[in-house]
């Protein structure tokens, strides 16, 4: 396999070393080439379920490598495979392995078949979950499908150089950074920075003016649609032209280059990177007239939407025919009269394709041979001992059949091995011998494995667990303080800040002002600017600038003003966020932590508690949902502690309710995924959390009054949930059941309700239906009638509950209506 490009400038080299730098560019470049076109062979006959690649843009992507040095982050999309090869860090071997999803993550070291080929990724951790030297490696974060889902991230990362550059606290952690000096690379398609959140990364990149080079890989098509119907004027680079800096204003540096250009395209690169590393000024680099030789993917064929023009067109600009005949043409004449060639004759170039090609055959077939292999291994103990239940089965003939179908497969996979097995175990349900047994602990065995294969590591499975993180309570100071609860959340930051050096809080008037409800108020001043920032009203890339700074080794606190804008930021924390750690096989990870308020306000934009969508997409992350913010607040610390993402929901209508302020700021723990039951009673269950928590506290005091004595459980915690089944402990007492939430119907308390029933057994405790009570399935009207009448109400709960204990003894509670 080709070795990383060289990375000097060709001025400094001898002749000698260039020439063999530019002839292994050119091998990297067409064993790239090789692999996309075998890959896709490989598809279309069955082998993989789909392709995507970077045929056409492998030039620009060895010229993108030259620059690319150590410590610096790529955040791309899925067609850089020419620059991961030239980085040295993907062989045609783990490409193809990739292809076919090899499960193995030494075999297959992006993602351990868990994403498509073409996604690709570095380790950024240790075996324990410790985080590597990344300063000592080429980053690559890991990749997403959605397009332009990989520009928020490229903010966060380009953004930790400037931090680590900039702040005090934070310059010793050099196995993070070596003075700020790292590049965050960002790749995309041209149709792609239609979407918004490339506009929304590139603004915000020219206001932090932070160390991001973004590269546009220009082919005029987005799928089979061309630029004029994707980008004004059909070009990003005109469009964008009002960035560009001058000597009044910060903003962009902006380069436009061919693709097919070589020699232009590595002195580009090598310019763009020095502005960007020394200056901090973020670059554009628009690379135009590339090619796709096999059109968009293995989904369909290009010739369906291109005409003979642009296909013949598009085989002249090739980038790598253009740079094979820029090498055979290539003649330099020394002051001694002497002619340096890169070739003798185009014999040599052919001779160097053919050991390309036969890199690439020679790649594919072990990757599939040991894919294969592997499978077909597991299909011998599964036939052998198929044979061995049939000898013993009056069923004989049919397990028979079974066995022999599954050994007749040439290219078996692990679902053919459990098909056959589990349709043995329904012919000898009513039979018993001893390899009945063998084959009931096969399968269990092969679920076992395949859940670590497939399901493994969507949390943190390391000691770094915020889930071991144990409860510490908070301390209180002999004399009562009861302080507005603000001050409670203001003076834990403060805490938090002085302790752990490298936390960063971030949000729209999370700055100046100390946040909307003065939840940081004064710590800018305090701490400065870059620790306590204010940023624009943006909230897709205030997380990805969170996700980025998580995985350079910070502990940032990205705030969303209220809950009902985190809609606008759902898509990169359920593509992205959520996903990472089990997308890259728990070898990357982005412990953010992102604060937000909300429940009960008033009106339609202010009021949302959409819990159960969130919950439903952000499998990954925890979500916290404390009922008052010394709870809150103790989340904070407990997630500091720990190395895994999570939504923290504050009550918004709490800041100003009276708590007592504890002594051991920053100490004191909540626990993650506990519930906690916050008054006994006899009666009836009643599970809420946040604001309605409230609310169904003061209901029970009514409801005392008329001989109901309620027990109320506080959930804390949405994902996890109640880890130590104490709400079924309690419906073994209880008996009844009600989740009271102010979601939609259906939303986070038919979650809570399935936990409970389901996952913790506690229906065959009931003796009534179960029930919940939600809010309307609308957003509240404005105004407190609008709350009254759209979210549960103390009448709405205390009407619920009389209704259950009428149902159960209607003697002793007569109906009210």
């Amino acid at each position: 396999m080709a070795q990383k490009t060289l990375t000097q400038d060709t001025k400094e080299l001898s002749f000698k070393d260039f020439k063999a730098e530019v002839l292994n560019d050119y091998k990297i470049a067409k064993i790239s080439r090789e692999c996309s076109l075998l890959g896709r062979r490989e598809v279309l006959t069955g082998k993989a379920k789909f392709g995507i690649f970077g045929d056409g843009k492998e030039v620009p992507q060895l010229a993108l490598a030259k620059a690319f040095k150590k410590g610096d982050f790529r955040s791309g999309y899925y067609r850089d495979q020419t620059f991961m090869m030239a980085i040295g860090e993907l062989t045609a071997q783990q490409f193809f392995a990739g292809l076919y999803a090899h499960t193995d993550i030494e075999i297959e070291p992006m993602s351990a078949g868990r994403q498509m080929g073409g996604h690709f990724a570095t380790h950024s951790l240790n075996e324990d979950g410790s985080w590597k030297n990344l300063t000592e490696q080429y980053n690559s974060s890991s990749d997403i499908s959605p397009t332009a889902g990989q520009m928020p991230r490229l903010l966060g990362l380009a953004q930790a150089s400037k931090i680590y550059r900039n702040e005090k606290s934070v310059q010793n952690k050099t196995n993070f950074s070596k003075n700020g000096n790292e590049i965050a690379w960002g790749t995309i398609g041209n149709a792609s920075t239609s979407e918004g959140l490339f506009f929304e990364t590139i603004n915000a990149a020219g206001v932090l003016q932070v160390p991001m080079v973004m590269s546009v890989w220009d082919d005029e098509y987005g799928i089979s649609v061309h630029a004029k119907h994707q980008t004004t004027k059909e070009s990003i680079s005109e469009i964008l032209k009002g960035f560009q800096r001058d000597n009044n204003a910060n903003g962009y540096e902006i380069f436009v280059v061919n693709g097919w250009d070589y020699v232009k395209l590595i002195d580009t690169y090598n310019k763009a990177a020095k502005i960007s590393r020394e200056e901090h000024v973020p670059v554009l680099i628009h690379v135009k007239e590339l090619t796709q030789p096999q059109g968009h993917s293995t989904s369909g064929s290009h010739e369906r939407y291109k005409g003979k023009e642009r296909l013949q067109w598009e085989k002249e600009h090739d980038c790598i025919a253009k740079m094979r005949k820029w090498i055979l043409d290539f003649e330099l004449e020394t002051e001694n009269g002497e002619t340096l060639r890169f070739v003798d004759s185009e014999a040599d170039l052919i001779i160097l394709e053919k050991e390309a090609k036969k890199t690439v055959t020679t790649a594919k077939r072990n990757a599939w041979n040991a894919y294969n292999n592997e499978l077909i291994g597991e299909v011998k103990i599964a036939s052998s001992l198929l044979e061995r239940v049939a000898k013993k089965s009056k069923n004989s003939a049919f397990i028979t059949k079974l066995k022999n179908d599954l050994e007749k497969l040439v290219e078996p996979i692990r679902k053919d091995i459990l098909i056959a097995t589990r349709k043995t175990l329904r012919y000898i349900k009513d039979e018993e011998f001893s390899e009945k047994i063998e084959l009931q602990n096969f399968i269990k065995k092969t679920i076992d494995a395949a859940a670590y294969k497939y399901s493994s590591y969507l949390y943190s499975e390391s000691n770094h667990s915020a889930l071991n993180i144990s409860a510490k309570k908070p301390v209180y100071a002999q004399k009562q303080n009861l302080v507005d609860a603000r001050i409670v959340m203001r003076d834990n930051f403060d805490a938090i800040l002085k302790k752990h050096p490298e936390v960063v809080i971030f949000g729209e008037d999370a700055g100046f002002i100390g946040d909307v409800n003065q939840g940081l108020e004064g710590l800018q001043e305090k701490y400065g600017d870059i620790r306590i920032s204010d940023t624009g009203i943006r909230e897709a890339t205030i997380i990805g600038q969170g996700i980025g700074l998580a995985m350079r080794g910070l502990r940032p606190i990205a705030e969303i003003q209220y809950l009902d804008y985190l809609l606008y930021a759902l898509q990169i924390m359920s593509d992205d966020l959520a996903t990472l750690h089990y997308r890259s096989f728990g070898k990357q990870k982005a412990p953010l932590i992102i604060r937000t308020r909300g429940h009960r306000l008033e009106g339609i934009w202010h009021a949302g508690s959409p819990m159960g969508g969130i919950i439903n997409n952000v499998r990954g992350m925890h979500v916290l949902v404390p009922r008052n913010m010394t709870k809150a607040a103790g989340f904070y610390n407990t997630l500091l502690e720990g190395d895994e993402p999570a939504l923290v929901v504050e009550c918004l209508n709490g800041y100003r309710l009276k708590e007592e302020l504890p002594i051991n700021l920053a100490e004191f723990k909540t626990p993650i995924g506990y519930v906690e039951t916050v008054k006994e009673g006899t009666d009836i269950t009643v599970v809420s959390y946040g604001s309605t928590l409230r609310i169904v506290q003061e209901t029970a005091i009514e409801l005392q009054q008329v001989g109901i004595n309620i027990e109320i459980i506080d959930a804390q915690s949405l994902l996890p949930f109640d880890l130590n089944s104490d709400c079924v402990k309690s419906l073994a007492k209880t008996n009844k059941l009600l989740v009271v939430d102010e979601d939609v119907p259906g939303g986070a308390s038919a979650y809570i309700l399935q936990e409970i029933l389901e996952k913790q057994n506690g229906y065959q405790y009931l003796d009534s239906k179960p029930a919940t009570l939600a809010s309307k399935p609308h957003r509240p009207a404005y105004g407190t009638d609008g709350d009254y009448f759209s979210k549960p109400s103390a009448e709405d709960i205390f009407e619920k509950i009389y209704d259950i204990m009428h149902e159960s003894n209607p003697e002793k509670f007569k109906s009210l209506y």
